[in-house]
């Protein structure tokens, strides 16, 4: 555990050179990539922030972006739309943003939503939440890590479940397609494993570019209502009367939890670059503590999970990044 004393005076600390001078988060238009953008602006630092979000979160996104500016001049943020469930969307956007930039620092990505309803497919032909909370996501890292590697201190921060993976993958159906397959519980697991297991081979391939597979633990953004598809269905009424209010009685503050995605988002605590930091630091997956990939949970601390990883190593891996980079060949 890292108190939070301790990470509020870290990023006390943050200022113009340690400060991510190009960020991109995917997800930020709501939930804890706004808390987080909010968290970074409000520092005060001199830096431009690639705002990506769906069309219909554009006017909502409008009023966050004026209120950010209002409270930092010296933060630039560009809304850049597109609908990143497609992946052929996803492509595009990071043409857009490589056109324009020599270098990122960050790459911030909290798109997903826990499937509470039935399997529903994108055009392309992916089911919706594994679209945005895996494949999208391993596309603009994979889209983006030209750049990434040309900055200082380049960190790719993806919040979901890090610490939370299991040996039990189905690796005969990857995507969950057959029936009786798709369901919440068998689906956040797959997907949380499948992130660790790709994150982890990149960032042993990318070893300049710092990781984390952050686990947020409970905040009251209100997304949790994102994956039901009838608010009457037995699962809208557990979500109104047992879910929601337990997340608002356990949740850390948004203030709260800003500051710590904050932390892992600039603190040396990771990896060795980035904002000073004179406590433990944080080890990786591969028991290091520099480079790599660190599951963090929602203290700020590090997991390695051994007894998951070295089974999923040797049974998963290869398979899992072979299929992966099959979705993803047509739009790399």
């Amino acid at each position: 555990m890292v108190a939070y004393s301790k990470i509020k005076a870290c990023n006390a600390l943050i200022n113009n050179d340690t400060a991510p001078r190009v960020a991109v988060f995917v997800g930020g238009t709501s939930g804890i990539g706004q808390i987080t953008i909010k968290a970074l602006v409000a520092t005060g630092v001199s830096l431009k922030i690639y705002l990506v979000g769906r069309k219909s979160s554009y006017e909502r996104a409008k009023d966050f972006i004026q209120e950010m500016h209002n409270l930092n001049p010296d933060a630039h943020i560009i809304w850049t739309e597109g609908e990143v469930s497609l992946l052929s969307e996803v492509q595009q956007i990071c043409s857009t943003i490589k056109s324009k930039e020599r270098h990122i620092d960050l790459l911030f990505l909290t798109t997903g939503y826990t499937p509470f309803g039935a399997r529903s497919e994108t055009r392309e032909g992916l089911e919706i939440s594994q679209a945005l909370t895996y494949y999208s996501r391993m596309l603009f890292i994979c889209q983006l890590l030209p750049l990434l590697e040309k900055s200082e201190a380049p960190r790719v921060v993806g919040v979901l479940a890090g610490g939370m993976e299991r040996a039990s993958l189905d690796l005969e159906d990857i995507d969950l397609r057959e029936p009786g397959k798709f369901g919440m519980v068998r689906a956040q697991a797959q997907y949380c494993t499948m992130n660790t297991i790709s994150m982890e081979i990149l960032a042993t391939e990318n070893p300049h570019v710092t990781f984390i597979h952050s686990m947020p633990g409970w905040v009251a953004t209100g997304n949790v209502w994102r994956g039901v598809d009838d608010p009457n269905s037995f699962m809208g009424w557990f979500v109104w009367l047992i879910l929601a209010p337990l997340i608002r009685l356990f949740s850390f503050s948004e203030e709260e939890s800003g500051q710590r995605h904050l932390f892992q988002s600039t603190s040396a605590a990771f990896g060795g670059r980035g904002t000073p930091w004179t406590g433990k630091p944080g080890v990786n997956t591969l028991n290091k503590q520099e480079g790599g990939l660190f599951l963090v949970g929602y203290k700020c601390d590090c997991t390695q999970n051994t007894r998951v990883l070295s089974v999923l190593r040797d049974k998963a891996q290869k398979k899992i990044w072979d299929h992966t980079s099959e979705v993803l060949k047509p739009y790399v």
